[in-house]
């Protein structure tokens, strides 16, 4: 059955996706597609739902129902206005100082994967891809936004404080 395998795609997708497209992706005739969404939209209408499936030109898109905007909007509020945490800094310290830069390179500095910190960071528009990296893979490159320098109270980049010099970092080394 395509519906749940429709809906799936739809949802993970977040973005409007054209009945071709999904035709390809699932390996299904596009009437089949075409037929399984109409159902879709059907079943969002007729069922206590605050999803809607959307059709906006030849894309359809699962978004939420319009009386439910409010709601929606103070959870994403919400969620931005919490505080960065140690590894969204540690990202942002990365990407400011070096950028533009791949997640390979931050993940490489961190030692740890680092891809839902950059998305969280993309989200809350402090990062933003900056194009593809000249690079085998060609990966995206990543880079600050003006939106960052405000939220941090900088003009420019060169506002960012120096990073320590060799004598002013700490040395972990025991003194024997």
């Amino acid at each position: 059955m395509p519906l749940p395998r429709i809906e799936a795609v739809l949802f993970a997708y977040g973005e409007p996706i054209k009945a071709e497209k999904l035709a390809q992706i699932l390996e299904l005739p596009k009437n089949e597609i075409i037929a399984e969404l109409t159902r879709l939209k059907k079943r969002y209408d007729n069922k206590e739902s605050g999803i809607v499936l959307l059709e906006l030109g030849g894309s359809y898109q699962i978004a939420t129902k319009p009386e439910y905007a409010e709601a929606v909007k103070s959870a994403i509020d919400i969620k931005r206005q919490t505080p960065l945490s140690q590894a969204a800094m540690e990202v942002l310290a990365i990407i400011s100082y070096n950028q533009p830069v791949s997640k390979a390179f931050i993940e490489k500095v961190r030692g740890i994967d680092s891809s839902s910190v950059v998305n969280t960071l993309c989200e809350r528009g402090l990062v933003e891809e900056a194009g593809r990296l000249d690079l085998p893979g060609r990966p995206i490159a990543y880079r600050t936004t003006a939106h960052f320098l405000r939220c941090f109270g900088m003009k420019r980049l060169s506002d960012l404080p120096p990073l320590p010099g060799e004598e002013e970092q700490l040395s972990f080394q025991e003194e024997t």
